[in-house]
């Protein structure tokens, strides 16, 4: 025996030796097949308990225990735990609320119990209550796509177990086998997110304003995963159509982050040409135009380069796909979704699509030095400009021709504002915004953010939807609360096309169009100059009495401040970080 401790002790030694001396071989073995996730996982106790089904304490016993901040450890002494029973006849459920929406996954964390069997329950993710309450079918709309949000599990023996992966707010624990008890310690969210800072702010004199924009800037924040996803819990993708509005909301309040740039090369790999970025003419459009409003606020000439081959082939298809000034393309012809059964509406939009990325293709063009190409894109423009679609009685197609030049921003604008906000998006509503600035409709533009967004914020929305209609306010129940009959569930019975009833993603990062729009012409930020070496600060106030904030660039954060004087003239202070030129 002591001959074999010896020999065990001089083998540790000597393999300690051999990894000392190659590091590398020891070290490199353990890199293989690995990558180091960018996000953080923070644990989030429930901040309260939506309902029970039952309040005797007979079958839910101190279901408040819950609420407690926990730890994820089991102990042996079930202090202040809470315990589900169960019958033949009744199976007990509770639901809880952790206070916003998050993504992430749940920790469940058992208790000391006199059977070791394992206890089976079902989980019920919802980014509503009425969500936690449906079956997977095709009535409710509620669906396990992208991530699980409803399934069975076992629930150890005094022990913990950690599973999920979607978007969500609220969460429902059914217990399932009769005759048990169950020891709950505590139930935890698991929220994972890129742990970076907000180096873009916004306050003004308006509350709801300022909840607008943080709600945007918050949407987009949980989308920002491995990659650039439209929605947490369905749509867990990169859209590149869907990233523009992100893209630009990202610009205004974290700066530069990688998430952007590789999302965008990875649906640019994933979509050799003549192929089209997901199947979508407009979606190619889009990713130009990305590329231009990335290199003009963080100005990385050498990522842009690196998209030269790509960008000049794409800019080269788009081109052949013209006749007689007129847009011809093909593949999926796709505006939004609200828009998609009006072919002139999305014939108009093309046509504008066409004229904006092909200019921007010729912006990019000229920075690489190919002024050859540019002449090309710009003389394509010059064509296409002289053929002007109808607007067909669609908002989208006014704004994207406003945009695009090929019809006055003031006849943009009487179109976009023709009912309201009625028939806004939550996708093109950034473009209509963007429109209605073009013609100087600053206010009216600020009352409808503060109507439309709102209004999820009403109906108790803490991320912003993928589609929102303003006569869903009417006798709208909120979706924080349990369904009441004497109102419409939102959540359930409303939405469309591939989002219908519960289907419908309460956090959509295409929504955050107001967060960019209130930085860029209420704060009144715009890039003069590629890497914001040169910005304009032009406020619009409005209504508004004052507003501050902050805008990140390459060079540091720009920190400004606005105040109405009595006078009505706007005194505005700004301090800027060296090398940054300021224009008024």
């Amino acid at each position: 025996m002591k001959n074999f401790i010896g020999f065990i002790i001089a083998s540790f030694v000597v393999l300690s030796y051999t990894y000392a001396q190659q590091p590398s071989v020891f070290t490199e073995n353990l890199k293989k097949g690995r990558e180091k996730d960018p996000r953080v996982r923070v644990y989030m106790s429930p901040v309260r308990i939506v309902h029970q089904s039952d309040s005797t304490g007979k079958w839910i016993e101190n279901a408040n225990g819950l609420l407690k901040e926990g730890n994820g450890q089991a102990e042996l002494i079930n202090r202040k735990s809470t315990k589900m029973r169960s019958d033949k006849n009744r199976n007990p459920y509770i639901i809880l609320d952790f206070g916003t929406e998050i993504h992430g996954g749940l920790q469940l964390v058992t208790g000391y119990m006199k059977d070791k069997s394992p206890v089976k329950v079902r989980i019920r993710f919802g980014e509503s209550v009425s969500e936690t309450l449906a079956d997977i079918d095709t009535a409710s709309g509620a669906m396990n796509d992208h991530g699980m949000r409803d399934f069975k599990l076992e629930l150890p023996w005094l022990g913990g177990i950690e599973v999920g992966n979607s978007g969500y707010r609220f969460v429902r624990i059914d217990l399932l086998d009769p005759n048990v008890e169950l020891v709950l310690k505590e139930i935890r969210a698991i929220f994972i997110y890129r742990d970076i800072p907000y180096l873009g702010s916004f306050k003004s004199s308006d509350e709801r304003l300022n909840k607008i924009w943080e709600t945007g800037a918050y949407t987009v924040h949980l989308n920002m995963q491995q990659f650039l996803w439209d929605g947490i819990k369905r749509d867990r993708l990169v859209w590149v159509g869907d990233m523009h509005p992100e893209v630009m909301t990202i610009n205004s309040v974290f700066g530069y982050n990688e998430v952007v740039p590789k999302s965008l090369d990875l649906i640019r790999d994933a979509t050799p040409l003549p192929a089209w970025m997901n199947g979508i003419s407009s979606y190619s459009m889009w990713w130009i135009m990305l590329h231009r409003d990335w290199y003009r606020y963080q100005g990385d000439k050498k990522y842009l380069k690196a998209q030269q081959t790509y960008l000049v082939g794409l800019l080269n298809q788009l081109m052949v796909k013209t006749s007689d000034g007129w847009e011809q393309l093909d593949g999926t012809r796709f505006l939004d979704w609200p828009s998609s059964r009006n072919k002139e509406a999305i014939h108009a939009g093309l046509q504008a699509l066409m004229v904006m990325s092909l200019t921007a293709g010729a912006e990019l063009c000229e920075v690489l030095g190919d002024n050859e190409m540019a002449k090309k894109c710009r003389a394509t423009v010059s064509t296409l400009a002289r053929h002007v679609p109808e607007i067909a009685d669609s908002k989208q197609a006014a704004a994207l021709l406003g945009l695009a030049g090929l019809i006055s921003a003031n006849v943009a604008d009487e179109a976009i504002s023709k009912g309201g906000v009625n028939d806004f998006s939550t996708f093109y509503g950034y473009y209509m915004l963007q429109a209605k600035a073009k013609a100087g409709k600053y206010q009216e533009a600020i009352d409808n953010i503060k109507e439309y967004w709102g209004g999820m914020l009403d109906l108790g929305a803490t991320t912003f939807w993928e589609d929102f209609n303003i006569e869903w306010l009417k006798n709208g129940g909120r979706i924080d609360e349990m369904p009441d009959k004497t109102k419409v569930d939102v959540h359930l019975c409303y939405g469309d096309y591939c989002y219908k009833r519960l289907r419908h993603s309460l956090s959509h990062g295409w929504a955050s169009g107001p967060t960019a729009w209130l930085t860029e012409h209420v704060l009144g930020v715009s890039i003069v100059e590629p890497g914001a070496k040169a910005i304009r600060i032009r406020p619009n106030l409005g209504n508004l009495t004052f507003v501050e904030g902050t805008f990140p660039t390459p060079q540091g954060v720009v920190k400004i401040k606005h105040i109405k004087e009595a006078n009505g003239k706007i005194g505005t202070t700004i301090d800027a970080p060296k090398g940054i030129k300021i224009l008024r």
